[in-house]
């Protein structure tokens, strides 16, 4: 799984073809400087929930790498099988590490994306107020 394709190709089928200026239709924010995108309300909870989707395979992962490293045992007594049983937590445990920042990163991600959503929300009714 290559969670950075997979969400590459979810963005490309909301967003479509990045290169090709749309019409602006919502709150450009961007996150320290220059950067930033336009997507209605809609597009934004579509997006959304592709993250979530994300963050549940990520998750599951998780709660996999943990019940690997659980249930990692020697398969005999010597120092070989020891040691590669050592090999392999140490593997996991950075494994653990990567998912947990991951799952840090998308959680984090998320949030950003729902307040971009109730501020274009809050835009778009404003707006809608004025010229009514």
């Amino acid at each position: 799984m290559n969670i950075i394709g997979d969400a590459a190709s979810a963005i490309k089928a909301v967003w479509g073809d990045l290169t090709t200026p749309k019409e602006p239709t919502v709150y450009g924010g961007g996150g320290g400087g220059g950067g930033g995108f336009e997507m209605s309300p809609e597009e934004l909870k579509t997006v959304i929930g592709l993250w979530e989707d994300e963050l549940e395979k990520v998750v599951k992962d998780g709660d996999e790498i943990r019940r690997i490293s659980e249930d990692l045992m020697p398969p005999g007594k010597d120092e070989a099988s020891s040691s590669y049983v050592d090999s392999g937590i140490t593997s996991l445990i950075a494994l653990q590490n990567q998912n947990d920042s991951m799952k840090d990163y998308i959680e984090g991600y998320i949030k950003k994306l729902e307040l971009a959503r109730t501020k274009t929300m809050a835009t778009d009714q404003a707006n809608t107020l004025r010229t009514t």
